[in-house]
């Protein structure tokens, strides 16, 4: 059967026109329909003409669910935000924190961004939202539709595992997968970017065929004026003015404050964020790992090797490659290889299982070299177009050989001042100090941890904030591995640093640590609770932010009298209400 014209023949174009353009609007779907007439309206903008009045379209709702720890998957919420609107949909984005399981039941459509971190576990704001949708008594979603993003680490065993699970949850729940789970590496961009565009086709294409159009955003700016920030691809080279070891010549430890110059960066820091360093690998190890690969390099291959490739970190995805490159027999099973994999390296396994590899073969089997993120030990408002880091470099013995961290070790070998080092920034909004300057602030930060907190001092006292100030620092030896020591106690006897409780753990015959401080101080640590301070953490992950959390939550559960799981829910109360934050690593 023919279809009725479009056009009348009375339209302002040729006749041949009008039967090109019916034969066109005649194949086209509705989405196509809604891109054309977004696209038309656009254009015309574009050009300086008038655009006719139009009833305003109905956007579908979509909300992007993010669970972060380091702010990765905030970025890619951010980001994800804003596609989604040039595609028609009326997007917010929502922290895991700030979610119940109950609240997802009246959505229809939802993005799901979440990480894992640690040994499989969810970012400590998502945890509580992670139980309860997990929990037996979970809403059931059969109005829900989503697609989950998982962000993760092939070098850990449990990759991707949180939003594995959630993607299982949300499906057993009655939900509606219309876009498959997509799990990324730490070179992320290229798979999330077509993960995004493919669940916002697919979510597109069902409101379309539900009868609810999507206006189509189409941009046409021409580009601003004002040059891009620095970012990872084009990083900005900060000059080393001051490089100061803090430990004493005695000390165990090493610790370097590092100072930085801004100068013509456009880096505008806030305290609490993170400065991320693109490392240059130790040339000693090039040369090594190219020659364990039986390759000489040429300048193309030796340029890559230094700074562009990880040739450091080996994960079984790469074990798994170079058994079946290779033919190798002794890596032939996944028993072989795991047990191989503890604690080695790239270097180790081009050493232990010898095979000539060509640059190609070589570089397909690693993975682009990271930036690492050190907390930002300054305020703009006291050091200006600088930024000072505090470094503890990475140096182990495993299988026989010297370990070193890339970053680290770069910055605190090979940073000499006067040379340069490619920075850009990493945001921490989950990690500022409060909006109100009379609240009161208790900071636990061991070791490097305490980085960030000589920020916010120095923000406080340029602020004039007259707020309580609580500081909570551990090392391991009074004498020699006081960080910042002579500034802490200025400002605790000048009344800017309220309280200051130190715990070095080898100055006496049993170890003491900063939660050992919080239990003896668990009286003044509740009040403060009750009164409404904000409690921030910064360090280790693994160990320390564990054990500070336990504290947190024996204390509360001693002095209130609640049950263990009880004072847990306290402590995701506070998270909720930005009054718990967290920066481990």
């Amino acid at each position: 059967m023919q279809s009725q014209p479009l056009l009348p023949a009375t339209a302002p174009f040729a006749a041949e026109q009008i039967t090109l353009l019916n034969r066109v609007m005649d194949a086209v779907t509705p989405l196509q329909r809604h891109w054309l007439s977004g696209f038309l309206a656009g254009y015309e903008a574009a050009q300086g003409g008038p655009v006719p009045a139009a009833p305003p379209a109905r956007k579908q709702p979509l909300t992007i669910l993010y669970a972060t720890e380091s702010g990765n998957a905030e970025a890619l919420a951010g980001r994800a935000k804003q596609e989604a609107a040039r595609s028609g949909f009326a997007a917010r984005t929502l922290d895991m924190a700030d979610a119940t399981p109950e609240g997802l039941t009246g959505l229809r459509n939802v993005l799901v961004i979440a990480s894992t971190w640690g040994e499989g576990d969810p970012p400590q704001r998502a945890a509580g939202f992670f139980r309860a949708l997990r929990a037996a008594d979970a809403p059931r979603l059969p109005g829900l539709r989503f697609s989950v993003l998982a962000l993760g680490d092939r070098a850990y065993a449990n990759f991707c595992t949180t939003g594995r699970r959630i993607d299982e949850r949300l499906a057993e729940l009655g939900a509606t997968r219309v876009a498959a789970l997509v799990e990324c590496d730490v070179d992320y961009e290229a798979p999330a970017m077509a993960w995004l565009g493919e669940a916002l086709r697919d979510l597109a294409r069902d409101e379309a065929a539900d009868g609810a159009g999507a206006v189509i955003h189409v941009d046409f700016a021409r580009g601003g004026e004002h040059a891009p920030a620095p970012d990872r691809t084009t990083p900005f080279a900060a000059e080393i003015t001051e490089r100061v070891n803090l430990n004493g010549s005695r000390s165990s430890a090493e610790t370097w404050h590092l100072e930085l110059s801004l100068e013509g960066s456009g880096i505008a820091y806030e305290p609490g964020d993170a400065l991320a360093v693109l490392p240059r690998n130790d040339p000693a190890l090039v040369e090594a790992v190219a020659k364990a690969a039986g390759i000489v390099p040429d300048t193309a291959l030796a340029a890559a090797l230094a700074a562009r490739l990880d040739i450091v970190t080996l994960t079984r995805p790469m074990l798994e490659a170079y058994a079946t490159l290779t033919g190798e027999p002794r890596l032939a099973d996944e028993a072989a290889r795991a047990a191989f994999l503890d604690r080695r390296q790239v270097i180790d396994l081009l050493e232990t299982f010898a095979h000539r590899l060509s640059a190609e073969q070589l570089t397909g089997l690693l993975r682009p070299l990271q930036p690492r993120f050190y907390s930002i030990a300054s305020s703009r408002k006291v050091v200006e177009e600088a930024a000072h880091l505090l470094v503890a470099p990475v140096r182990y013995h495993a299988h026989g050989r010297a370990r070193s961290g890339v970053a680290s070790v770069h910055m605190a070998d090979r940073g000499h001042v006067g040379e340069t080092v490619d920075v850009f920034l990493k945001p921490n909004p989950q990690f500022r100090l409060p909006a109100d300057p009379a609240r009161k602030v208790l900071m636990i930060g061991p070791g490097t941890g305490v980085a960030p907190f000589r920020a916010f001092m120095q923000e406080r006292e340029a602020t004039g904030a007259r707020g309580e100030t609580w500081l909570m620092f551990g090392h391991r030896n009074y004498t020699h591995d006081f960080l910042y020591q002579l500034e802490w106690q200025d400002w605790l006897k000048r009344g800017i640093l309220t309280h200051l409780d130190v715990a070095f753990s080898r100055d006496q015959p049993e170890k003491v640590y900063v939660q050992d401080r919080l239990w003896q101080q668990r009286r003044r640590v509740f009040a403060w609770i009750e009164d409404g301070a904000a409690i921030y953490v910064c360090g280790d992950a693994k160990a320390m932010a564990r054990d500070v959390h336990a504290m947190l939550a024996r204390v509360i559960a001693d002095q209130s009298r609640l049950a263990p799981e009880a004072a847990e829910a306290r402590l995701d109360a506070l998270t909720r209400e930005r009054r718990y934050l967290r920066d481990v690593y």
